[in-house]
């Protein structure tokens, strides 16, 4: 009986806990739910949602694509508007991501191009279209246009994915990179339970981001976090299918390249010296100069003052680029097939 006591008293313990855990979730949804509407629409693509949010008037119709975070259409925050008055702009959030329904199927680049396709065509969205894609965001789009290049006018790579950036590696991955790959997967598994509402209660997001955006993304984190992951353990069957398209005809695209030298915490994690870091970036621009390369009209920026996410730390450039490629496509008079 002395050994029974405090195991009961540890279940116990454990129980209470647990409901604690859920009723904080339960509650945490519902103020997200109230403080931070979906911008825009709810499409139904049969069965699932997906938030679409189209500003503005004229063509071509730009749409933008996220990278692998889960910052959905906020990710495009501080340059929608402004496109958004020259030209229809679009953003959306991925399945799973923000205000998204998630999915049951792969979450990798075909279905990902899919489900915008279907997305566009319900919400009566129709080409020519311009794609913007941050990083992973870049194979997607090179994806859609695999699919559906009917439709697809120009592009914009904002610090893109490159389909062999897996060689940077050299497939090894730090040890704390794969701690933290545990810990997220383990996090998303218990995420009913208010696991990684907690855990992200302070965190203050990305540097140059407004505290609104931040604020969203974290009130959606728990239940954002499964469909990223999702998409991550895709990722490198994205970037082979992505590959497989490296012409992109005479098509108008802008390539941007962040500059920014890599932070002492990135470095540590990696475990890499400043040779290293200089190796990697030069490989890194030699890639960004190849997805340059997949265009006979093609610009190439490298950004020295931005880091990863240009559209934060420099979304004028961002905004700069979007705007070349719009006017060149209307300079042009391209036109595409409708939806």
């Amino acid at each position: 009986m002395r050994i029974i006591y405090p195991f009961l008293g540890i279940l116990t313990l454990i129980a209470l806990a647990t409901i604690v855990g859920v009723i904080y979730e339960i509650s945490g949804r519902r103020q997200a739910a109230q403080e931070y509407p979906p911008p825009g629409k709810l499409v139904d693509i049969g069965g699932r949602r997906i938030q679409l949010d189209c500003r503005g008037a004229g063509s071509p119709t730009v749409v933008f694509e996220s990278g692998l975070d889960m910052s959905g259409s906020l990710s495009w925050a501080m340059v929608h508007d402004e496109i958004a008055k020259s030209t229809r702009a679009c953003a959306y959030s991925r399945a799973g991501i923000m205000w998204s329904d998630p999915s049951n199927l792969h979450q990798n680049g075909k279905s990902i191009a899919e489900d915008l396709h279907a997305t566009l065509s319900k919400a009566g969205e129709q080409g020519p279209f311009v794609l913007v894609g941050h990083s992973l965001g870049g194979p997607y789009i090179m994806t859609y246009t695999k699919y559906f290049g009917q439709e697809v006018a120009g592009l914009v790579f904002v610090d893109a994915s490159h389909s062999d950036q897996m060689k940077l590696s050299n497939g090894e991955e730090p040890t704390e990179l794969k701690f933290m790959e545990f810990r997220n997967s383990l996090s998303a598994a218990l995420n009913w339970a208010g696991v990684v509402r907690a855990a992200t209660a302070n965190d203050k997001g990305l540097p140059n981001r407004a505290d609104r955006v931040n604020q969203a993304v974290n009130a959606y984190r728990s239940t954002s976090l499964g469909s990223m992951l999702k998409e991550k353990d895709a990722s490198e069957e994205t970037l082979v299918e992505a590959g497989s398209l490296r012409k992109l005809g005479d098509r108008p695209i802008f390539v941007l390249t962040a500059m920014a030298r890599f932070s002492d915490h990135a470095s540590s994690i990696w475990k890499i010296t400043p040779e290293q870091a200089k190796n990697t970036k030069e490989t890194w621009i030699r890639m960004q100069e190849e997805i340059a390369a997949w265009s006979s009209q093609s610009q190439h920026q490298l950004v020295p003052d931005a880091n990863h996410y240009i559209q934060f730390d420099r979304p004028d450039i961002v905004i700069a680029a979007v705007h070349s490629v719009v006017e060149k496509i209307r300079s042009a008079g391209i036109k595409t097939s409708p939806i």
